[in-house]
């Protein structure tokens, strides 16, 4: 394919992904895959331009584009090389005319953006939640130590005890050491909030919100496969990514629960007051994220966020139940509004008397309220608020 054609296919692309945005359907990864898998004629290099061009018009544009061609003229003011290929080629877009309005630039829609201003994510906090993100690995001490292992591309240690970074885009999946379960694809970010857990062998610990399991298993391996190790959600198609997962690791202490939405005590009964540690990964806006999926700030509007955080509470005071005197509870989202974060934790240590916020020593990360925030800018993670409380 010729630039220009690459162009307008990325805009045709890009009306799709506004459409399913708006919609709350497929996001912008799966839309991309499934045009590639039934367009075979484009090339690797094809395709890799054209993904390019889609994800830079998505970051280039703060509210949601009123169509693929305003995005890909958003970009166009700023890349004057995708301004010149508007020139009505065959298969290429049409010339830009007086009437062609350009996507409003920005971080976000004017609301969020004063949401994150008002958590102290302005200036260039802001605009690194749209940075391209690199891809860290995890070191898999089940089978594996990272002083040790050889892999096919030189990669970087990060700040988390057991992490690499490669360059993104890394076909990690075809390396012998992924397949072996000797390493896994997980943010610095993310290992550090399993850090926080402070997991120890033998204990009784509760992944309370697992999903497809890559948290559980940081704490697997922090466990050494003895204790006992719970990973319980209410989702079962994620949940059911777990065993693979966890027998390509060989972590074989994972027991793992499905919950019945508002009747998730009935299947954590034996757990209540009983429990070292619960990890609550909760379900968040996902702000921290936008690196890897920047239309996700087109999802959200403020209804979404305020479902979000009645569901926070309602899991910490879940979690709350099954932690034992003297035990731990940590509270992380993937988030850097406050509303899921500082002022989220804030008002679960207001209603609960018996416990108290525990300082945590991770190896990145500032304070932030009783917590500890990570931030792209900061700390080349993506953005996540970890904190810990402690019954009395």
């Amino acid at each position: 394919m010729r630039p220009g054609p690459r162009v307008q296919t990325a805009i045709e692309l890009l009306d799709s992904v506004i459409a399913a945005a708006r919609a709350k359907g497929a996001p912008a990864d799966r839309i991309l895959s499934d045009w590639f898998r039934n367009n075979r004629f484009a090339g690797s290099k094809d395709r890799r331009a054209i993904r390019e061009l889609v994800y830079a018009a998505i970051r280039a544009s703060g509210p949601i584009p009123a169509s693929g061609r305003a995005a890909m003229l958003r970009l166009a003011q700023i890349d004057e090389t995708v301004s010149a290929l508007f020139d009505g080629s065959q298969y290429a877009p049409a010339p830009i005319a007086p009437e062609d309005a350009a996507a409003e630039g920005g971080v976000a829609p004017k609301w969020l953006e004063a949401r994150l201003a008002a958590s102290g994510m302005d200036g260039a906090e802001a605009t690194a939640l749209l940075d391209r993100a690199p891809l860290d690995l995890r070191v898999n001490t089940l089978k594996a130590e990272r002083a040790t292992l050889e892999l096919p591309s030189p990669a970087q240690p990060t700040a988390a005890p057991h992490g690499l970074r490669l360059e993104s885009g890394t076909q990690v999946e075809q390396w012998d050491a992924y397949r072996g379960g000797m390493i896994e694809v997980q943010d610095t970010g993310s290992q550090i909030a399993c850090l926080a857990v402070g997991a120890q062998p033998g204990e009784t610990v509760v992944d309370l919100c697992a999903g497809g399991g890559g948290k559980t298993l940081a704490l697997a391996a922090a466990m050494d496969n003895l204790g006992v190790l719970v990973a319980a959600d209410t989702d079962r198609g994620r949940l059911s990514r777990l065993a693979p997962r966890a027998e390509r690791a060989g972590a074989t202490d994972i027991e793992a629960r499905l919950l019945d939405p508002q009747r998730e005590r009935e299947a954590l009964a034996d757990l209540i007051g009983m429990t070292d540690a619960v990890l609550v990964d909760a379900p968040c806006s996902g702000t921290g994220t936008w690196r890897r999926n920047p239309e996700a700030r087109w999802r959200l509007d403020e209804g979404e966020l305020v479902r979000l955080v009645n569901i926070q509470s309602y899991l910490l005071e879940l979690a709350a139940e099954l932690v034992k005197p003297g035990g731990r509870l940590v509270y992380v989202t993937c988030s850097v509004l406050d509303a899921e974060g500082a002022d989220q934790f804030d008002a679960f240590l207001a209603r609960n008397a018996g416990w108290r916020a525990r300082e945590l020593a991770l190896p990145l990360g500032r304070q932030h309220g009783k917590g500890t925030r990570l931030t792209p800018h900061h700390d080349a993670t993506d953005g996540f608020f970890i904190a810990c409380a402690e019954r009395a």
